[in-house]
């Protein structure tokens, strides 16, 4: 008799260390971009989450996209949430991590799953970052914030063009990978 195949057995070795070093990376560069942004969006008084959130949340696009494989970007947001609780990360949301990390994950996968035969295009990358830093957004919105609703209308705009733009960056990083001739045998 056969074993029963898990979720996780459809990914390699490979895939699954591919993965998690993409939820470090997210979980790394949160405390970086941050307060960077803060220093503009401050002043300003735009909600800085939201701007800041496409950039880490590249890295569950960049994730999806190198692996691709469904669910890729939910296992990458989930990789991401038990880091969080953890090791008891700044800005971190206690047990409820476990749905604001994993939802834009499950995002991003939603939107991947609009592709020929796993040739992602730029728009997929574009529209995962985006649905993946909108549904951030939104949902630390409903869980914690609960801000007014033309208040929530620009940030999600924000968290659009923001997730927008981390799914370009993403994109790039994938094109520019796969111009290294080391990697040739990945993309096969």
């Amino acid at each position: 008799m056969k074993p029963k195949q898990t979720f996780l057995h459809q990914f390699s070795i490979f895939q699954l260390i591919l993965m998690a070093l993409m939820a470090a990376f997210g979980i790394a560069a949160k405390p970086v971009i941050t307060p960077l942004v803060h220093l503009i969006t401050g002043p300003l008084f735009i909600p800085g989450g939201s701007i800041a959130g496409g950039f880490y949340m590249m890295w569950l696009v960049l994730g999806a996209g190198l692996v691709k494989k469904t669910g890729a970007g939910t296992l990458i947001g989930l990789v991401q949430a038990l880091m969080v609780i953890a090791i008891g990360f700044m800005g971190s949301h206690g047990i409820l991590s476990i749905v604001s990390y994993t939802v834009p994950g499950v995002a991003v996968d939603f939107v991947f799953l609009f592709s020929r035969r796993k040739q992602y295009q730029l728009l997929h990358y574009v529209m995962g970052g985006l649905a993946a830093n909108v549904t951030g957004t939104m949902m630390t919105n409903l869980m914690f914030f609960r801000l007014p609703g033309v208040t929530v209308l620009f940030v999600l705009f924000s968290a659009a063009l923001s997730g927008a733009l981390g799914g370009i960056l993403a994109y790039g990083l994938i094109k520019a990978m796969k111009r290294i001739p080391v990697l040739d045998s990945f993309w096969d």
